[in-house]
């Protein structure tokens, strides 16, 4: 048996897209067939049926209709899957045969467009990865063709600087070469959530240098490592497959240098909650939920992006400090920038839809609306002198030949489709407003024909009306069908009447459809027009967009700043870190107002480098170290602070090691998690860096963690090429020993005061040593039951004691059982001559070049107590 002639065409465009999901019109409908269909129809709760298609047995079916397509898309897509859309490219009325049809888009998780569906503050980044283990660097590039944002860099060939890259940026799918690792590919899968599509070396590499050059005019590629110019080909190949054009508004690139933001690994981006909590990965208890206050979803989109991605420049920071302070101290002006940011529409996405093309009126009109802002919010800028907002001034196009398009073609409440006419405004081109006339009046006369008809024959429940399959008809029950006139043509029979027309109805049908139709193609076609006009002025409308969605950005920082009573710190270079009166911003906005503590917070690079901060659990250790860093990002990224003054040097990187867990999945305990960040903190830290480390080596034997703990303190203070300024938490109260012994090193404690048996926690860090742990009491608070608890203390006093007792007769013990064991027991014995033979062994037998420095303090320490019984 033979195919039929629809399902050869279904096949050879299905050939065009073997890994998506294929959407093929047919009429009204969009229908999925054979594995496609069986798979839609799981996913998406879809009947699914067959259609003949010349085999054996019927093909697996399933359809949506074209309208409601969207939801179904988002959802397809949201599970991992491509869809391909396979349109009707002619009029089937026109066409000779089979309709032609072609895939025109395909739609896939980092080239979703649709602004419904996305979200209005986060861009949809997608990515390209050129890595060779044998390279010395990676490409890496990212964009976002809803905005029409693309950024290139390249890195050491370092993963976890890739990672960082990936969680920073937190794209939806990427695009990696094939000679990668096949388990780095695993590893990124189970780290993020991410599609991913693997493509060959030609991909990312056949003509990239001309490709480069053709889409982003004023880029010189020769200035760039080759990798990067392989990862931007191979994304700019994959936007052109996906989207069946080149897009206008990609045509500037942005190369960064990952070295010129601070670095936020992927664990103290998680750690710190910097856009979304831990918990349950919302924006609410992030630090960007306290920031972000802003008026448009460009600025929303903004301010993420500067938070993702503070400044090291000391220059380009104190420029966004002063223009927030000057906003925050000028209300007035304020309040009327907000006004006027909040009429403002998403520029950006709504530019990207007039590039792919897809833009309707209703958005045209919202971009005229906003565009109309611009000069409001330019006599506003005008009154500002601080740097940034006067260049702002200088260089915000106000778009007036735009507006003056839209103004003078767009209706003021238009259709919602481009095809169904009623867009074009009254007097923007003759031609439409005389056909619009004659549909008029062709509509009054069928109105009028209907009273003159009832007249007429005399029968009152006549009836003119329309279909679209029949045209103006004229319906007379069958009850009058005796008063039906000679003239009137019989053109169809009901149950209950007849459907008649007339010589005089069938002209004036034909001359209000003929001029309905004309004025549709006309008005669809104007609108194209007017669509290119304005794609045209793709590159300033995106310009005037940025600096709104900055402008808006500095705005929310100084609603922020004034609401919150926070502070605009001073920078400094000289590695040093004083806050007063420090606070967590989101913990204080999420208890009653008042009752956070304030904290001082002082670190330099030489003899107060490291903070070892000891006390209790829920004490408030770990709220007082993320505070520091979260202030420190703040200010980087120019915002004020919440403290009463400070003075922060600029740090490169900030790495947390705070809390883990278990990775069972991949073989991992909490403690070889706990190791494997450590291990990167030591590995990439600097002197500028600023570390937080809680309850290191807690998750292996109390010595064994002790002493992992002792030695990343001494390595941290004596490596000459970290110094890192750094926060340590711990329970080990031994550490408290460092300092004066390791430079640099310096105690702390949280305050907690005792009443009997209770506690409270004064949230206070004090100069000094915690003296005791207070676990019981703490334990108490979380509500253990008493029974539990005395118990608890019970075998607390007998450890206590026979620890004690263990100290003073450990050795002698080991001397008894050593006798023992030589057939001694009858003789008397010299425990001290015995002593100091075991002692020379031992100090004999010492190999101090293959022991690491705490070894030997510690086996140092163990002689040194054996030698008091001596």
């Amino acid at each position: 048996m033979a195919l039929t002639p629809m399902m050869v065409q279904y096949f050879s465009v299905k050939e065009k897209c073997k890994d998506a999901i294929l959407f093929y019109r047919l009429g009204d409908f969009y229908e999925m067939f054979f594995e496609d269909a069986k798979i839609a129809s799981k996913e998406l709760e879809l009947v699914l049926t067959g259609r003949n298609c010349g085999l054996e047995e019927k093909a697996p079916m399933c359809g949506i209709p074209y309208h409601a397509a969207n939801n179904y898309i988002l959802r397809l897509v949201n599970k991992g899957y491509k869809v391909a859309i396979c349109e009707q490219l002619e009029d089937p009325k026109a066409a000779k045969g089979i309709v032609k049809r072609d895939i025109i888009k395909i739609v896939t998780p980092g080239t979703y467009t649709d602004s419904s569906f996305l979200e209005d503050t986060k861009n949809n980044y997608i990515m390209s990865i050129y890595y060779n283990e044998k390279d010395k660097y990676t490409g890496i590039s990212f964009a976002d063709i809803s905005t029409g944002e693309f950024l290139s860099t390249v890195a050491l060939s370092d993963l976890s600087i890739v990672y960082d890259e990936i969680s920073k940026f937190d794209p939806k799918e990427m695009i990696i070469v094939d000679t990668i690792d096949e388990n780095v590919i695993k590893e990124i899968k189970e780290r993020f959530p991410i599609y991913i599509t693997v493509k060959d070396e030609t991909y990312f590499r056949e003509n990239a240098r001309e490709n480069t050059r053709k889409t982003f005019t004023s880029f010189n590629e020769d200035y760039y490592e080759d990798n990067m110019i392989y990862s931007v080909n191979a994304l700019l190949n994959y936007i052109y497959e996906t989207q069946k054009a080149s897009l206008s508004n990609i045509f500037n690139i942005e190369v960064y240098n990952v070295n010129n933001f601070l670095t936020i690994d992927i664990n103290s981006r998680r750690n710190l909650e910097i856009t979304e909590t831990l918990r349950d990965k919302t924006k609410k208890g992030s630090l960007l939920w306290i920031l972000d206050k802003t008026s448009t979803a460009m600025g929303g989109r903004e301010i993420r992006r500067w938070l993702e991605q503070p400044l090291i420049n000391k220059t380009d920071i104190t420029e966004r400090l002063d223009a927030v302070e000057e906003i925050k101290n000028n209300i007035a002006l304020h309040e009327e920038i907000k006004a006027n940011l909040k009429d403002i529409y998403d520029i950006e996405r709504i530019v990207g839809k007039v590039s792919a093309k897809s833009v309707n009126a209703k958005e045209l009109l919202a971009l005229k609306m906003s565009i109309g802002q611009l000069p409001s919010v330019k006599t506003n800028l005008l009154n500002f002198k601080t740097n940034l907002l006067s260049r702002m001034y200088s260089n915000l196009d106000l778009l007036e030949d735009v507006y003056k398009i839209l103004d003078s073609s767009i209706k003021d409440s238009p259709s919602l489709s481009v095809k169904d006419g009623d867009i074009i405004k009254e007097g923007f081109n003759e031609e439409i407003d005389s056909l619009r006339q004659a549909k008029l009046n062709g509509k009054k006369w069928i109105a009028a024909l209907e009273q003159q008809e009832k007249q007429s024959t005399g029968i009152k429940s006549l009836k003119v009306s329309y279909n679209g399959v029949f045209g103006y008809y004229i319906e007379v029950t069958k009850t009058n069908l005796d008063l039906v006139p000679e003239n009137y043509i019989r053109k169809q029979t009901l149950a209950n009447a007849e459907r008649y027309i007339t010589e005089e109805l069938k002209e004036m049908e034909s001359k209000i459809l003929g001029a309905e139709e004309k004025l549709l193609k006309l008005e669809y076609s104007l609108f194209i027009e007017i669509r290119d006009k304005i794609e045209s002025e793709v590159e300033r409308m995106k310009k005037s967009a940025k600096i709104l969605a900055q402008l808006d950005s500095l705005s929310s920082l100084a609603k922020v700043a004034l609401d919150n009573n926070y502070c605009k710190p001073k920078i400094n270079e000289k590695g040093e870190i004083n806050i007063k009166e420090g606070r967590h911003p989101v913990v204080e906005k999420m208890i009653p107002s008042g009752g956070f503590i304030s904290n001082d917070s002082y670190i330099n690079e030489k003899d107060q480098q490291l903070i070892l901060i000891t006390g209790p659990n829920m004490a408030g250790k770990s709220t007082y170290m993320r505070q520091i860093a979260l202030i420190t990002i703040m200010a980087q990224m120019g915002s004020f602070i919440p403290a009463k003054e400070a003075n922060l040097s600029i740090c490169d990187k900030v790495y947390t090691r705070i809390g883990a867990s278990d990775d069972l999945a991949n073989g991992k305990s909490t403690f070889m998690v706990e190791m494997w960040e450590v291990a990167n903190i030591l590995k990439n830290a600097t002197k500028n860096s600023l570390i937080l480390l809680d309850e290191v080596g807690r998750g292996t034997s109390t010595y064994d963690g002790l002493s992992i703990a002792w030695s990343v303190i001494e390595y941290i203070c004596n490596n000459p090429d970290m110094k890192s300024k750094t926060l340590f938490a711990t329970h080990y109260h031994e550490l408290v020993n460092l300092e004066g012994k390791v430079d640099g090193v310096v105690n702390y404690s949280v305050s907690v005061k005792k009443i009997g048996k209770e506690i409270a926690f004064l949230r206070k860090i004090v100069r000094g040593g915690a003296d005791e742990s207070y676990g019981i009491e703490v334990a108490k608070l979380a509500g253990l039951p008493e029974q539990v608890l005395s118990r608890a203390r019970t075998i607390l006093k007998e450890l206590e004691f026979n620890q004690k007792k263990a100290n003073n007769i450990e050795e002698k013990e080991a001397l008894v059982s050593q006798e023992i064991s030589l057939g001694l027991e009858g003789k008397q014995m010299d425990f001290n001559e015995l002593e100091k033979d075991n002692l020379i062994c031992e100090l004999k037998n010492m190999d101090l070049l293959n022991m690491t420095p705490i070894e030997c303090l510690n086996k140092l320490n163990k002689i040194c107590e054996k030698a008091k019984f001596v």
